[in-house]
């Protein structure tokens, strides 16, 4: 059943910082569980913790601009009974402390919660060097970590609920570029599953995190050319959701992938490898294919074929093709 309004358009919604709602159900299941603790590498501005902090100053542990040792110390606290929610840069957590993610959590099976804060090209200005679009697909290439991207503050905060409750090692990306609200309030985030926040049988578009309203916007201007898109929002990209894109395939033309990441390995990675083995159609991935230059992330995204121009632009050609 499609998760979204029928009101307007979502070009026209107000917009969220999704950090916002992270600190928020974090400083509530603080308040609701004394496990919950949090970790930062000198982030606590970028990440929006100050009043957690406030809140809870003995249940923030600071470890300096030390994404390593802040890994391991969160592995170590989990060890002790506590449930860490590691919040750092998605950039420099999931590159400098790769190694420490894999051995001293997956591999551990440490019941940790890695949150890679303002990830994709968020700091779009500063350059490769702080954008973040190879996350996904280094954390999916380790076993027993779960992948999480939401696309707006609900969904945000509903995976850090599901996270919480559940044991084992979990990442989720929380953005900073503000997005609309898609979901209601009772939405509830179920890991490994697709969500049709638009039905549509002629072609479909998978997304998530920040690109997820865009293909929303996306298929409003196909409606327009009477081309009925399915919009697929995949939040958990590892499990993936196999079913519901094996529908897309059988069901639509082909399958137009969307992400803020780049297009090795990551959500497109997985619905092409997924396709190829169940069955076979048109996949176009849409992503960053390079280092990006420096820009707004606005800019970056358009450049790279994720306006909801260039995202229907995408869609029409399958469509053509079929």
């Amino acid at each position: 059943m499609p998760a979204t309004s029928t009101q307007g358009s979502i070009v026209d919604r107000p917009r969220f910082d999704c950090r916002n709602a992270y600190v928020k159900a974090l400083a509530d299941l603080a308040q609701e569980d004394h496990r919950i603790v949090g970790v930062v590498n000198d982030s606590i501005g970028s990440s929006k913790l100050d009043a957690f902090k406030k809140a809870f100053p003995d249940r923030l542990i600071n470890v300096g601009i030390a994404e390593q040792d802040m890994v391991g110390v969160a592995a170590g606290l989990a060890n002790g009974g506590r449930i860490p929610f590691v919040s750092a840069a998605s950039c420099f957590l999931t590159a400098r402390a790769l190694e420490q993610i894999k051995a001293d959590i997956a591999y551990s099976n440490r019941n940790v919660k890695l949150c890679g804060m303002s990830p994709g090209m968020a700091y779009g200005e500063l350059g490769p060097t702080h954008h973040s679009i190879e996350d996904v697909a280094w954390l999916r290439a380790i076993d027993n970590m779960t992948i999480i991207v939401p696309a707006s503050p609900v969904e945000t905060a509903a995976a850090m609920r599901w996270a919480a409750a559940t044991e084992g090692p979990a990442f989720i990306r929380v953005s900073r570029m503000s997005v609309p609200e898609i979901y209601p309030e009772d939405y509830e985030f179920v890991p490994g599953k697709a969500i049709t926040v638009r039905d549509g049988n002629d072609i479909t578009i998978i997304s998530n995190g920040t690109v997820l309203w865009r293909a929303l916007a996306a298929a409003e201007q196909l409606a327009e050319d009477g081309i009925n898109a399915r919009v697929l929002s995949m939040p958990t990209v590892k499990p993936l959701d196999v079913d519901a894109v094996i529908a897309a395939a059988r069901e639509t033309a082909g399958i137009v992938t969307a992400e803020e990441a780049t297009v090795v390995g990551g959500l497109g990675g997985a619905v092409a490898e997924t396709v190829v083995k169940h069955h076979p159609t048109r996949v176009q991935i849409l992503g960053v294919p390079e280092f990006a230059p420096t820009g707004s992330a606005a800019f970056l995204l358009d450049r790279y074929g994720m306006s909801p121009e260039g995202i229907a632009d995408n869609a029409r050609v399958l469509v053509r093709q079929n």
